[in-house]
């Protein structure tokens, strides 16, 4: 009681605001899925920027980097408490968005990469997704909420009318990326079609017989995020200085793939257990269509999208809506 009294007095005196409290020290952080999307994570592991950047501002944090992936899981683990950033395709931030409005209020904190993915396929009769027939399927990460069931329904929409926009997802099974890659490698089964990231879309089209019959930027119009990290408004309200410590990190992970990516590929490849060559992930670096940004892009356009067609209720009218404020968020769409 008389410590809690003396609290209230010295807070009366102007010393120090009721309510105050010290940022957190520690910081959980999933990976992600892995891959290309999320190597700016991996950056930030590997060289400590989040610590640094903390401490440039006062701040002593550490982290844990666990290795969970998959939005569900994640998304979970944000609103348990026990991960603070997660990330994730726009889709699924905008479910998770959607969800939460009025309560956790999970926002944007930034766009991690920009890149396409492309929907290889091995038989024959599909010279566009128009083909599909009774049987095939095309292997998805997730059914009617990952990038490309999205995609797919915005393909619809525009070429059969909204009240098609679910007209391929009858076709679409939900696989891990490894496990869709080697059922279209080996051509047996149900798979003639998956809709890949790098490096495995790459992979996919050097094989004899695989080709590409659509890619997600085609039909976004435009570069489009591919990844994107989220948190909550309590997260981001009570620390200002480590939230602002991890944007900063992430922006110089960012820079450094850029600035050096040969260094950068052999992050990449350490985190995928040591698989692929540094030439090979330089190669796959350098196309100019993979870009790791803080800049949103077009997941503004995803939004109103899923609104239109109902998968989410809630309609964002501006990116300031969907995004914590910052730099690069407000130059996005």
């Amino acid at each position: 009681m008389k410590k809690h009294l003396s609290m209230v007095l010295i807070a009366a005196a102007g010393l120090m605001p009721l309510g105050t409290h010290a940022e957190v020290s520690k910081l959980n952080i999933p990976l992600g899925a892995g891959g290309f999307g999320f190597l700016p994570l991996h950056m930030m592991k590997e060289h400590k920027l989040i610590e640094k950047h903390a401490e440039k501002a006062g701040q002593k944090v550490t982290i844990n980097w666990s290795n969970i992936g998959g939005p569900s899981v994640m998304i979970d683990a944000l609103l348990s408490g026990s991960a603070d950033f997660i990330s994730a395709g726009p889709p699924s931030f905008l479910l998770l968005w959607d969800r939460t409005k009025g309560t956790a209020d999970v926002k944007g904190v930034a766009a991690i990469s920009s890149m396409p993915m492309y929907l290889n396929t091995n038989a024959e009769h599909l010279k566009s997704i128009d083909d599909l027939k009774d049987g095939d399927k095309i292997a998805v990460t997730s059914v009617k909420s990952s990038i490309p069931s999205i995609v797919m329904q915005m393909y619809a929409v525009k070429k059969y009318g909204k009240d098609q926009a679910f007209r391929f997802d009858p076709y679409t099974v939900s696989m891990k990326h490894g496990d869709a890659a080697a059922a279209l490698l080996s051509g047996g089964g149900s798979i003639v079609a998956h809709y890949a990231s790098s490096p495995l879309a790459e992979r996919e089209q050097q094989t004899k017989g695989i080709r590409t019959i659509q890619n997600t930027d085609d039909v976004m119009g435009s570069s489009t995020t591919f990844t994107m990290v989220s948190t909550t408004t309590k997260f981001h309200d009570q620390n200002p200085k480590v939230y602002a410590a991890f944007v900063a990190a992430l922006e110089e992970a960012q820079a450094m793939i850029k600035a050096d990516k040969e260094g950068a590929a052999k992050v990449l490849i350490a985190s995928m257990g040591g698989s692929g060559a540094v030439d090979q992930m330089v190669k796959i670096l350098n196309n100019p269509s993979i870009k790791y940004t803080a800049k949103p892009e077009n997941v503004l356009k995803y939004g109103k999208f899923m609104n239109d067609i109902g998968s989410i209720k809630h309609r964002p009218e501006s990116l300031e809506e969907l995004f914590f404020p910052g730099p690069a968020v407000s130059t996005g769409n």
